[in-house]
């Protein structure tokens, strides 16, 4: 390859984020790091940079701005602070692919921006489809801009319809390892601490997707962005519940055959066939031995327990601002738990109380989006206190 590829890490050190930069350092001779951001690990932020000699850096928490400048103005990396600064880095000629690792809502804008730019988009920060699908599609579509999914399940169909485009989808399986509390009833939920929520039985990830994991909200805010990136209707997306986190989704085409895609349960992979597509780039990440797994079963969700998982279909199904109020609810109810405000079982009915009860917009434009987005976050800390 005669030009390295430009790399943006929108949310370097988050979990999608640090094992983003092992697999850039993996391969030199093909990525160029140009940006790295944080929101407020300002210590991480700078042992990245100091490590990865990206060209710029974008600290969102102004508080910090000054502590990274010092770290780093003798290394000539470019320090930027603010969320506007977010949007800025990502219309940079030298980037080529942004991967948007932000965690919720805060990654709408800077995606809008890189996509208005003509930037392929490395799609982890699953709320942006979720919040504003709709219009993230229609703009990329608009602008000829791809856009490559991260999340190991819609990494594995897209994986599964490769080569398959001409050949219409049936239905989609996404699957899902149950969490923490899998087989647990509605009076055992009741009781379930902080810390046995935060421990996920398969993947290491960060604090607000393994909550969400664990009520099954992730999975509901899968099969909307499956939705808008497949291209499909409500009724052509399921959910399985696999255990054993080795069959990371299936494919069902029309004339009834089925393609899964499988694997460890290892996160760098979809990250890097997102940044390396339509390659293989040659690994050396653990391989799966049948003998190690001589049984994958799979069962049904348990809606009536995990009432998130219904709620997002009743969201898909709605369509409008729908979505956008049920992913700030589940943020304001996510961070209310971590924080010892609410309890685990309190989560879904918070979201529920206030997606049922709110104001609708069916025809959103995007300052629709973000005045829904205001108004929801209120109604659910109105709910709280």
């Amino acid at each position: 390859m005669s030009e390295k590829k430009g790399i943006a890490i929108l949310g370097s050190t988050g979990s999608i984020g640090t094992q983003a930069l092992e697999v850039l350092e993996a391969y030199p001779h093909y990525f160029d790091l140009q940006v790295i951001t944080a929101n407020r690990n300002a210590d991480l932020l700078i042992e990245q940079a100091l490590k990865y000699k990206p060209n710029s850096v974008v600290i969102v928490d102004e508080n910090s701005y000054k502590k990274v400048k010092d770290a780093l103005w003798i290394e000539d990396i470019h320090v930027y602070c603010g969320e506007e600064a977010l949007c800025q880095v990502v219309e940079s000629n030298d980037v080529h692919t942004v991967l948007t690792a932000l965690v919720g809502y805060a990654g709408l804008k800077p995606t809008i921006t890189a996509i208005n730019a003509k930037k392929e988009i490395a799609l982890a920060n699953k709320e942006t489809l979720v919040v504003a699908g709709e219009l993230i599609t229609t703009l990329a579509k608009e602008q000829g801009v791809n856009i490559y999914p991260v999340d190991s399940e819609h990494s594995a169909i897209f994986q599964c319809i490769v080569g398959e485009f001409h050949n219409p989808i049936e239905k989609i399986y996404l699957t899902a390892s149950g969490g923490p509390f899998r087989g647990f009833t509605q009076e055992q939920l009741l009781k379930v601490s902080k810390e046995q929520a935060l421990k996920h039985p398969n993947w290491s990830m960060g604090a607000k997707i393994t909550i969400d994991s664990a009520t099954l909200m992730n999975k509901g805010l899968e099969v909307i962005e499956a939705k808008w990136l497949f291209n499909l209707k409500p009724e052509q997306i399921d959910v399985i519940v696999h255990p054993q986190s080795i069959v990371h989704s299936i494919v069902q085409f029309e004339d009834g055959s089925m393609k899964a895609q499988m694997g460890l349960p290892d996160m760098k992979l979809p990250i890097q066939f997102a940044l390396t597509y339509p390659d293989r780039f040659k690994t050396d990440f653990p391989r799966f031995n049948f003998m190690d797994y001589p049984e994958l079963t799979f069962e049904q969700p348990n809606r009536e327990v995990f009432k998130n998982l219904d709620l997002a279909f009743y969201a898909m199904e709605h369509g409008g601002t729908t979505a956008c109020i049920l992913n700030a609810t589940n943020e304001i109810a996510v961070d209310a738990f971590l924080n010892d405000k609410i309890s685990f079982s309190e989560i879904s009915q918070l979201n529920h109380d206030v997606v049922k009860s709110a104001e609708i917009i069916t025809k959103p434009v995007y300052e629709d989006y973000v005045s829904s987005d205001s108004s929801a976050r209120q109604s659910a800390l109105n709910l709280i206190q």
